[in-house]
């Protein structure tokens, strides 16, 4: 009996562990560069993602907006789902509408409605490195 219970205890234990490696294989990035700086960038799964993951890499010129935002009009359009935020927070992407791809560097309450994209990690320094004014950027 007390081999029953190594050998179950066994299986289950390779289930949980193929099932969190299965999860955490499926977890996308993508790298934002601005200037020197790196950032990793954790990935919606939606089909916006999907679409603009087809489309990279891609330098751009993004505008500043409002002072907490960088913005950039795609020539065509991606899918979109756009849903209430309600709150965003330093480090998002999201697209606006369906052809406007914005990196938000402050946290603010708002009432648009966007598709979410992603999120950057370490986002702590990103309204200094994306300074006042145009910046280039490059995702990866």
């Amino acid at each position: 009996m007390h081999y029953i219970k190594q050998i179950l205890w066994l299986l289950v234990s390779g289930i949980i562990f193929s099932a969190s490696t299965a999860i955490a294989s499926e977890i996308k990035t993508m790298q934002m560069k601005v200037g020197d700086k790196e950032y990793s960038v954790v990935l919606n799964d939606n089909h916006t993602t999907k679409a603009l993951q087809e489309i990279l890499p891609m330098t751009i010129k993004m505008t500043e907006f409002n002072g907490n935002e960088k913005y950039y009009h795609f020539r065509e359009t991606l899918p979109s789902k756009p849903e209430h935020i309600g709150q965003i927070k330093t480090g998002d992407i999201m697209l606006f509408g369906d052809d406007c791809l914005v990196v938000f560097y402050k946290d603010f309450k708002t009432t648009y409605s966007y598709t979410r994209i992603g999120h950057i990690e370490n986002a702590a320094d990103l309204e200094q490195m994306l300074g006042r004014g145009s910046v280039t950027v490059t995702f990866e």
